[in-house]
């Protein structure tokens, strides 16, 4: 993500409200596992629950790498965990609980075996909270 001088603050440092919106557009390659075609897809994800902690200050003027792996995968729900990384440094981390959601009955349903499959190639492990090369 490279920030915008509009998305900081009288602070100076990149508002707190931009990260969610960074987090969303990072966990697009999960949400398209559920929803490959959003605009005619009966499943999706549903937002259950977001927590985001704020480790450092995200700055104006250099990029911010936001890393997405899977916390967990239950039966119809996973965690989806991810940090913000500017200069090396962990600026911020949030959880995010998904439900896979059928849009037609409006209620949630099972991961199926594949996408399960799929989830689990990226779980979370102590790698994830190193900083990425480059």
């Amino acid at each position: 993500m490279r920030p915008r001088f509009c998305e900081t603050d009288a602070l100076g440092h990149i508002n707190n409200t931009v990260i969610p919106v960074w987090f969303l557009e990072a966990r697009e390659p999960v949400i398209a596992l559920f929803t490959p075609d959003p605009t005619h897809g009966e499943n999706g994800l549903a937002m259950v629950h977001m927590d985001i902690s704020f480790k450092a200050e995200s700055m104006f003027g250099a990029p911010v790498t936001v890393t997405t792996a899977i916390g967990n995968v239950g039966n119809s729900s996973l965690v989806v965990v991810q940090r913000a990384w500017q200069n090396g440094v962990l600026t911020a981390v949030g959880k995010a609980t998904l439900v896979s959601f059928n849009t037609a009955a409006r209620k949630s349903q099972s991961i199926t075996d594949q996408q399960r499959e799929q989830l689990n190639l990226h779980l979370d492990g102590p790698e994830a909270e190193q900083p990425p090369l480059g």
